[in-house]
């Protein structure tokens, strides 16, 4: 258990940050400071009260990135109850499904998805009120929600006649062990699962974040990865906020354009992205550049290259805002071609590895200790690791975690919680690697997807296809087993082949050639038989992972 409450991590950092700038919402430019950002908080405590919500009831919550949605998460813990964020990337269904499964008794979302909502189908919330506007949605009948909402100045006015001041900021008592938060996973298999969050579980996370220097008083952060994912919640929002940094949020999907405009203005000192995001940026704008005729020449001839990939990493350092001390990536596979361009040229990421069902964190190294391929070392002092295998350095194995991070279980789902945590904590994350005499993890791909070869060798299809989507005309691809013979499904990029002058009819005979290249860089048991084009892309979840269930 660690030594530290997160909530009282939350009640110093407020008190001992009050005149700094906390949460500004990147899109209307309006600015909370943390005394602002407190009060808010007590203001939503006092609704909560008035309304007889108690320490462990549900709160649901659903939009996307703004200061009213970090108060909700916030206040909502630091009353003593359950926050229950959820992707507003769900369609209607599923996110009616989790309200309902959760029990949550109220319910924040943004106007646009509440529009998208049934409530009579959402049979434990109380009341439904807006992120957007001060107004109550819908409630049931009698209750007497939008009643205190109306009087809630005057209510707050009549508890702090003086004002609400530092000195007024007194957080619930809650036990590290207590269920704090229920974060639904994405899910490929049908609906997604609850996983319990204590707050330990967001402690141990919080701790790791302040002791790395992660973030710290007065640094800068931009927001854009969606904080109902355990990712973005832990080192976007809840180890920001415990030591005095400033917030802000994107509030809109990042595209390239996009972000690239915010971060040149916002100038982080901390990037946390996930590995599409380097990706595109590499695709889009490096590849182009050093494909040109004089500069690929240029990068053949010895010294010459360094001082070309200096200029190149001084560019995408400054693309970043250029004061950041590096870019953490997670939350997905990193394409094997960008990352050794990126280490080449020694530009100052490294990757981390998690899951939901650590709150997310699992393993962390800082970037200039980064082992390329690997994604860092496990957590020392927080999070402890076993492969299960005779030969764990060199043969994968199923990677089990153990330690200060790993949830309470599945919500209402003992089958499921069975199935991954052991009775002496080991949780079995379903990812195969290898772990080095260090600590440091490596991953080559997942439990469920790995294939055998006639010849009894595994194959891990997302190591293929990290190849594949890396060549000209691929826009994603998906390998699959038909009858003993390795088949990749591939979606086109068509804009590049556009761009090519290729027609529709060229396209076979184009992939036919990329299936010979590609069986050229594989191991002779992962050669592909054959490419087969579909029309649309992959089915993915809002995570964007493809579900693969469906094309097997």
């Amino acid at each position: 258990m660690m030594k530290e409450n997160i909530i009282k991590i939350f009640e110093r950092s407020f008190i001992d940050n009050w005149d700094l700038a906390a949460l500004t919402d990147y899109n209307t430019r309006k600015s909370l400071t943390y005394g602002e950002f407190a009060r808010d908080i007590a203001r939503l405590h006092l609704l909560f009260e008035q309304c007889n919500i108690k320490q462990g009831d549900k709160v649901a919550l659903i939009g996307k990135n703004t200061p009213s949605w970090v108060t909700v998460f916030i206040a909502t813990i630091t009353y003593g109850a359950v926050i229950v964020p959820i992707l507003q990337e769900f369609n209607p269904n599923d996110a009616q499904h989790i309200i309902n499964h959760s029990e949550a008794s109220l319910l924040f979302s943004s106007n646009a998805i509440w529009e998208t909502l049934d409530f009579d189908q959402l049979h434990n919330i109380r009341a439904a009120l807006s992120l957007d506007k001060h107004e109550v949605l819908a409630e049931k009948e009698g209750e007497m929600v939008s009643r205190v909402l109306y009087r809630l100045d005057n209510i707050f006015a009549e508890k702090h006649p003086n004002g609400f001041y530092r000195n007024d900021i007194h957080y619930a008592d809650v036990t590290p062990d207590s269920l704090m938060e229920i974060n639904y996973t994405s899910g490929t298999t049908g609906f997604s699962k609850g996983v319990m969050l204590t707050g330990n579980n967001l402690c141990g996370n919080v701790v790791y974040g302040i002791n790395s220097g992660l973030h710290y008083k007065g640094s800068r952060s931009l927001s854009f990865l969606p904080l109902a994912h355990a990712y973005g919640c832990a080192f976007d929002m809840l180890t920001p906020l415990a030591v005095g940094s400033h917030i802000t949020l994107l509030g809109r999907i990042p595209s390239p354009k996009i972000l690239l405009k915010a971060l040149a203005e916002v100038r982080p000192h901390l990037v946390i992205c996930v590995p599409l995001i380097l990706e595109k940026i590499y695709s889009k704008i490096i590849v182009p550049m050093i494909s040109q005729g004089m500069l690929r020449w240029a990068l053949a001839v010895p010294y010459l290259d360094n001082r070309i990939y200096a200029q190149i990493r001084k560019k995408l350092v400054e693309a970043f805002g250029g004061e950041f001390e590096e870019i953490i990536v997670g939350g997905a596979p990193f394409n094997a071609e960008v990352e050794d361009f990126l280490y080449k040229i020694k530009f100052p990421f490294t990757v981390g590895y998690g899951m939901t069902e650590c709150a997310p964190l699992v393993s962390h190294t800082p970037w200039r200790e980064f082992v390329p391929h690997s994604a860092g070392r496990v957590l020392p002092g927080i999070m402890e690791c076993k492969i299960l295998s005779d030969d764990p350095e060199n043969v994968p194995g199923e990677i089990c975690i153990r330690g200060e991070n790993v949830m309470k279980g599945y919500f209402h789902n003992t089958e499921a919680t069975d199935k991954v945590l052991e009775d002496d904590g080991w949780l079995h994350t379903g990812d195969i690697g290898t772990l080095s005499a260090d600590g440091t993890v490596s991953i080559r791909g997942r439990l469920k997807t790995m294939l055998l070869s006639s010849n009894g060798q595994n194959i891990y299809p997302e190591e293929i296809e990290a190849k594949l989507n890396n060549m000209l005309g691929v826009a994603e691809s998906l390998v699959v087993d038909r009858s003993g013979k390795l088949v990749a499904l591939v979606y086109p990029d068509y804009e590049a082949t556009d761009q090519l002058g290729m027609t529709h009819d060229q396209l076979p005979a184009h992939m036919e050639n990329l299936r010979t290249e590609l069986n050229k860089l594989v191991a002779p048991y992962e050669r592909i038989a054959a490419i087969e084009l579909i029309a649309t892309e992959f089915e993915k979840t809002p995570k964007r992972s493809i579900k693969r269930y469906l094309y097997r």
